[in-house]
């Protein structure tokens, strides 16, 4: 890969990286702020965990990406940028472009969220066929 191309790859991670860190300290400054509970009835006080769940979770989604973005600067390191994880293929331009953090290039990221779907597919026939004999067995009894 061109040498300005990682260059702008590694430029564009770290202020991707610095957005991220700034929206983690943001969402735990919020938290801390948002723990004052006085005065609050029980719906408020339900509808306020919630949002403590949510801001979790996203809270969790933004270490993820952190963690990718890391990764994607060590593999500019180590010169492993932008090769496929999967079929050791070059990722297209245009990838890298819309997602710096990438590890496979479409087809393989394609053909993992179709087993993906697929194994969320069969999961969830077997949790209906479970359910379904539940069900039937107890209006036997």
């Amino acid at each position: 890969m061109r040498k300005t191309t990682l260059k702008n790859a590694r430029a564009r991670l770290l202020e991707m990286k610095r957005q991220v860190l700034h929206e983690i300290s943001h969402d735990l400054k919020q938290g801390r702020e948002g723990a004052k509970d006085d005065g609050m009835d029980t719906y408020d006080l339900a509808s306020e965990e919630r949002d403590r769940e949510i801001s979790f979770i996203l809270s969790d989604r933004e270490r993820e990406k952190l963690q990718a973005i890391e990764d994607a600067l060590e593999r500019i390191d180590e010169g492993s940028y932008g090769i496929c994880e999967s079929c050791d293929a070059e990722i297209a331009p245009g990838r890298l472009e819309a997602l710096p953090f990438t590890r496979l290039c479409v087809s393989c990221q394609a053909e993992r969220e179709k087993e993906a779907k697929m194994t969320r597919r069969f999961d969830d026939e077997r949790t209906y066929r479970r359910l379904g004999s539940t069900d039937v067995d107890e209006e036997n009894a």
